[in-house]
């Protein structure tokens, strides 16, 4: 599979690694460390000398009941961000993180190359004829509800059925208006409990059937530190275990804090 980021067609059949730059003060594991363009700079570099494919640059937390901010603030911390980055590494593949169609246009106008929206299209109904009119990649995650409210929106029957038929429905929706390229992410964390979240990725084979890329998004989350009895700050190790098991399983793009050992992962992974 290959997505068409900005001309350059990218080879997904052997998986890529995508840093997440949070330009949040809350964020769950990293909130507040990229306070100035030095910081920024110095953590996009370390990224790409690591080998990540794209950076996914974030200006609105989306962790548990993280405070909802305006538009308008999340375009201030995002776009002088996504400028600063190319500013510097002309080449590099960011993706704008964000559910918001108007920070979406304002980030690949700044030189964005994709978008990943933690609500597929939901929480905002002009992202999905935005996106179709830039014409660049689409990550589409599964959520209920919001940031403030998905925590009490776990009642699944079967989670893994029920996260199919949403992206069964969300894709189609996409490839009418006209997106090319869509990524599909489970979004585990994101109103799954962590029994639902370890269902999910042990049945995430299944998820082939959408015939797209899946993104797997597990660093550092709650289900490995809950599990595990510690925190996100100890739970590098757990994460590379379930990225390991995500690569086996399927995934294209893993999206994580840690580049180097991502890396690594799929390299080894690779050689099975």
């Amino acid at each position: 599979m290959t997505i068409n980021c900005k001309g350059t067609l990218i080879d997904l059949s052997t998986p890529k690694v995508m840093g997440i730059l949070n330009i949040t003060p809350d964020s769950f594991y990293d909130g507040g460390k990229l306070k100035d363009d030095t910081t920024i700079l110095g953590q996009a570099e370390k990224m790409l000398n690591n080998g990540a494919t794209f950076l996914d640059v974030g200006g609105y937390s989306s962790r548990p009941g993280a405070t909802d901010i305006p538009v308008s603030e999340e375009l201030q911390r995002l776009i002088p961000a996504v400028e600063l980055i190319l500013k510097h590494f002309p080449k590099v593949l960011i993706s704008a993180d964000t559910f918001r169609s108007e920070v979406a246009q304002k980030s690949v106008e700044a030189g964005a190359a994709m978008v990943n929206d933690i609500s597929a299209g939901l929480l905002d109904e002009h992202m999905i004829p935005t996106v179709a009119a830039l014409q660049v990649p689409y990550v589409m995650m599964h959520m209920r509800g919001t940031p403030q409210t998905m925590k009490t929106l776990t009642d699944y029957e079967d989670v893994t059925l029920e996260v199919l038929r949403y992206f069964s429905e969300q894709i189609a929706t996409a490839r009418q208006a006209g997106i090319n390229d869509i990524i599909a992410d489970p979004g585990f964390g994101f109103a799954k409990t962590i029994e639902q979240n370890f269902k999910l990725l042990s049945q995430l084979e299944l998820f082939k059937i959408l015939d797209v890329p899946l993104l797997a998004g597990l660093s550092r989350k709650s289900l490995i530190y809950k599990t595990l009895n510690t925190t996100p700050k100890e739970a590098l190790n757990g994460t590379t275990a379930l990225n390991s098991i995500a690569l086996l399983k399927g995934a294209s793009i893993l999206r994580v804090h840690d580049v180097k050992e991502a890396v690594e992962c799929v390299e080894l992974v690779n050689r099975l």
